[in-house]
């Protein structure tokens, strides 16, 4: 007698951030072969239409101060999905590993025994301040990148940034996650020593058609922010490369 094997496999996929033409053609050839997409609210959605339209779409978005599909619960929603035979997508809005908790999704589908792959994602990171008009880096103004979450004030116990250190390191600072706390992250960066007219800059909606840039010194980002109805998902930039490109002819 024949047994016949019904596993099926996990997929971690990145969508890169708003447009959904930026999804890599690895990550489209993912989704064409989904039975279930298991998404977040920072999916361009139609990505999902247009590539995965045989596909099961199953919401697990992570809402600050709402909605919230627990972590634990979405490891279970994977393995359920795999152990049926299915190929799952996990697509997440940029890159599943950096602050998107893919790695978590790695161990919890090795440990249950599941066939998972990664297929990186474009991050937010580095492709929003560029379609920004902000270089992270830039020659004669910063030879490195910081990417920092920001979801916890610098003062709070949980938080295990070095903000001190990365006022005085040179690095542009990149902060995900970080509308709520800008404020307090200003201020600790200048009781660190940042200068108080470092250039700065919040982006909102990144690579859609409703993106928002607004900038300011340092001293004032967080309410220029507020005042510019910057709201989640957004990134700030912190560093003279948000001036960089200021006078550069279009």
């Amino acid at each position: 007698m024949t047994t016949t094997n019904t596993t099926g496999r996990v997929l971690l996929v990145g969508a890169g951030p708003g447009d959904p033409r930026l999804l890599t053609l690895a990550a489209r050839d993912a989704l064409a072969a989904a039975d279930v997409v298991v998404t977040d609210r920072l999916v361009p959605l139609t990505a999902i239409d247009e590539h995965a339209p045989r596909a099961e779409v199953v919401h697990v978005g992570k809402i600050p101060r709402g909605t919230f599909t627990p972590q634990e619960r979405i490891h279970e929603l994977l393995l359920e999905h795999a152990r049926a035979g299915r190929t799952v997508v996990r697509l997440k809005g940029g890159d599943g590993y950096l602050f998107g908790r893919g790695g978590e999704e790695w161990q919890a589908c090795t440990a249950a025994g599941i066939p998972v792959e990664v297929v990186p994602g474009v991050s937010s990171a580095l492709s929003v301040p560029a379609l920004a008009g902000i270089p992270t880096t830039h020659r004669g103004l910063s030879q490195g990148v910081a990417i920092v979450s920001g979801h916890v004030t610098p003062d709070d116990p949980r938080s295990e940034v070095d903000w001190a250190g990365l006022a005085t390191s040179g690095l542009t600072i990149v902060v995900l996650m970080g509308v709520a706390t800008l404020g307090a992250i200003a201020e600790a960066l200048l009781a660190a020593g940042l200068p108080a007219d470092t250039p700065a800059a919040s982006i909102a909606d990144g690579a859609t058609p409703q993106q928002r840039v607004v900038r300011a010194p340092l001293t004032g980002i967080a309410s220029a922010a507020d005042e510019g109805g910057i709201a989640p998902p957004a990134i700030t930039v912190i560093g003279p490369v948000v001036a960089a490109l200021e006078e550069t002819p279009a």
